[in-house]
């Protein structure tokens, strides 16, 4: 196995380092510099590869937008969601729960080999069931969604299996230490995306299918492109058990889906409840993006912590989990008010401005969509230290009763744009007390001796500091 290079900062730095006698020499540097120092290690490297993809998902959308006709430009939006949304909730927990057991194993010293083949068959199983659903459901699908374009359904199932193998190999990076690696994988997919886009535009493609496969051939260059090196450097490892594996992995692939209804459901809603005005919608999911740009940043902070804090788990360093944990939750509320306070007092503007938006949405729906986002932030912060201490039920619990206060606050009498955005606020704050709950109830508030972490036999290594009562 590639052990992280602690010289040129791709690996995690040790628990607790930030607390070492040179600690003088950082209170004398910029608070810039204070506050990356308080991200988890490999964090910057990681944001400018986000940023990015982030900003060629924006400029993919706009260049098919100037090229595509309306049902072409309604095709690949709806592909688009679908991929986001489905393929985002079945794929990301893959990489999450590749990152805490990858990174178990190498705190432990032993290879990944044998839990990379495990996952990796897993995940195909997981593709083709998808893409034998979507066949089988081809026309179906094309004329509901795709205007008749069959050829779209199979871009979607290529789509499916590319962000597979992506989330895969950035599951292996980010538990290995390997941040470089993984933040050039997302800026390389980034540029694919850029370049092939504003290609198609410029040479005057009208073709959808040809936008939609640059969702599969960006992703899948990245992930060849960075990752080889590092997997052929993998030395063999133990098999986990399947009941385990599935154990973790099922309830975090179904806490991933709610919580993506819980974060998505407002323009949803909205078109549910207000089907005929088209300018609420439109305005809404303006508003939506536009307050969400400290989502776009948390984003890659989210690798980076699994690994710190699985690290940190595994070596039975409690006080360097909670420290971590803690600064974590203090950066992301710092972003969620960065953010949160400029989209209130300027976003009914600035939407005009920027989107043309006729929506008319005022003040309050800026605040409860910013004030939702930093909850949603703060709850999956809490939902990771949860998944490293392999309480993955509740995990599973907290966005389980997030969903339900969710519908119940859509369904309150009201305006429509107002309710939608305080129920996305009333669910995400409610998954924040359910998991901080459950995070105090059976580790913060239970101190233990920290004890060194077992060797792993046949079974993936287990964090020394979980609870097992």
């Amino acid at each position: 196995m590639n052990a992280p290079d602690a010289a040129d900062g791709h690996g995690p730095a040790a628990p607790g380092a930030a607390d070492a006698p040179g600690a003088a020499v950082t209170a004398k540097r910029s608070p810039l510099a204070r506050i990356a120092s308080a991200l988890p290690p490999g964090t910057l490297l990681v944001i400018t590869g986000t940023v990015v993809l982030g900003a060629a998902s924006y400029i993919h959308l706009m260049a098919a937008g100037h090229s595509l006709d309306t049902d072409g430009m309604a095709a690949l939006s709806v592909l688009w969601t679908i991929l986001m949304s489905v393929g985002i909730g079945l794929f990301f927990p893959v990489e999450q729960e590749l990152t805490r057991i990858v990174a178990a194993h190498r705190v432990a010293g032993t290879g990944v080999s044998g839990i990379l083949r495990q996952i990796a068959g897993l995940t195909l199983g997981m593709i083709v069931l998808l893409g034998a659903g979507l066949a089988w459901a081809a026309p179906l699908l094309a004329d509901t969604f795709f205007y008749g374009h069959t050829e779209m359904v199979g871009a979607l199932g290529l789509a499916f299996a590319a962000m597979g193998i992506s989330n895969i190999c950035r599951g292996v990076l980010a538990g290995l230490g390997r941040f470089g690696p993984f933040g050039w994988q997302l800026g390389i997919d980034g540029v694919l995306r850029i370049g092939l886009a504003v290609g198609f535009a410029l040479a005057g493609v009208r073709s959808p299918l040809a936008f939609a496969l640059i969702l599969t051939v960006a992703p899948l260059v990245a992930a060849l492109v960075t990752s080889v090196p590092v997997f052929r450097g993998l030395a063999a490892g133990p098999f986990d058990r399947w009941s385990g594996l599935l154990g973790g992995l099922g309830p975090l692939v179904v806490s991933t889906l709610l919580s993506q209804v819980v974060v998505n459901a407002a323009v949803v809603s909205t078109k549910l409840l207000a089907p005929e005005d088209g300018a609420l919608v439109a305005g809404l999911l303006n508003a939506i993006v536009l307050a969400r740009v400290p989502l776009f940043v948390f984003g890659s902070l989210q690798a980076s912590l699994l690994s710190g804090l699985s690290t940190a788990a595994a070596a039975g360093d409690r006080a360097g989990f909670s420290r971590l944990l803690g600064r974590t939750s203090v950066v992301v509320i710092v972003l969620g008010l960065a953010g949160g306070v400029p989209a209130t007092l300027l976003g009914p503007w600035l939407i005009e401005v920027l989107f043309k938006s006729e929506a008319g949405l005022g003040h309050a729906v800026f605040f409860w969509i910013s004030a939702g986002t930093l909850c949603y932030m703060l709850a999956m912060v809490l939902g990771q230290a949860l998944l490293v201490l392999h309480k993955h039920r509740l995990q599973l619990l907290g966005w389980a009763v997030a969903t339900l206060v969710l519908i119940g606050a859509t369904l309150l009498p009201g305006e429509v744009s107002t309710r939608v955005c305080v129920a996305y606020t009333l669910a995400s704050f409610a998954a924040v007390l359910g998991m901080a709950a459950a995070l105090w109830a059976t580790f913060l508030r239970r101190p233990r001796a920290a004890a060194p972490v077992a060797a792993a036999s046949g079974d993936a290594v287990e964090p020394a500091l979980a609870d097992r009562s």
